[in-house]
């Protein structure tokens, strides 16, 4: 039967992530704005909530394991394993085909140096903060987990680190958001050669994966390694 429309979009995912395929084709956003409960979230997009609804009950089983049945350490390790690896590969790769379009096709194409130049923010802001989560914040969260004692960074609270890499999030969406826009949806123009079209293609993937990536931190780690927090220290 469909899906209750009051549940968020983030619930929805959590539950069972074979429907961010879902979301991502009605551009709803479950990741950055994921606490948007299904009718609100559709009906601002001029969608039907009910239809929508129906889209999402998807035949058969979900995962037989999803993130929210993760260890925190554990989920945390498989975001580095499968998103963070993926981003440190593409990122370069795309770099190299954004510079060689935008330099072969950018006279026909003028949207292409705004391409090029938020990509260029992207990677700029991915690249200390996927370094960041590595190296401070994601084994701060496997020591908050084996020791259950509270935990403090050299730059402040854990739950402070944490919304600084939301708000970081929200930056790196909205550039995506930026080039799919700039790119009619990551649409190939009809003079486009080859490299053009592994542009668009990979810059679609890119997207899709950082909306997966950001949920799995956002919706789901991230809330609770501070419900963690808060309960051992007493709040």
């Amino acid at each position: 039967m469909p899906v209750a429309t009051t549940a968020t979009l983030a619930e929805l995912v959590t539950e069972d992530p074979r429907r961010s395929r879902v979301l991502e084709q009605l551009g709803l956003d479950y990741c950055c704005n994921g606490h948007r409960p299904l009718e609100e979230a559709a009906s601002a997009a001029g969608l039907d909530p009910t239809e929508v609804s129906a889209r999402l009950d998807l035949p058969g089983e979900p995962p037989a394991v999803v993130a929210r049945d993760l260890e925190m350490s554990a989920l945390a390790h498989d975001i580095v394993d499968t998103h963070h690896a993926y981003a440190w590969e593409e990122m370069p790769r795309l770099t190299a085909l954004v510079d060689k379009v935008a330099g072969v096709h950018g006279e026909r194409h003028l949207e292409l140096a705004e391409v090029k130049a938020a990509f260029e923010e992207v990677t700029a802001e991915l690249d200390p903060h996927m370094t960041r989560e590595e190296r401070v914040i994601f084994p701060a969260i496997t020591r908050l987990e084996r020791t259950q004692a509270p935990v403090r960074l050299a730059s402040g609270t854990l739950a402070d680190a944490l919304q600084e890499l939301i708000d970081e999030h929200d930056v790196v969406g909205d550039l995506l958001k930026r080039i799919r826009e700039l790119t009619g949806d990551h649409v190939p123009p009809a003079d486009a050669c080859g490299s053009y079209h592994a542009m668009l293609a990979g810059l679609a993937q890119f997207e899709r994966d950082i909306h997966e990536h950001v949920h799995q931190e956002n919706n789901v780690l991230f809330p609770q390694v501070l419900r963690l927090d808060e309960r051992l220290r007493g709040e």
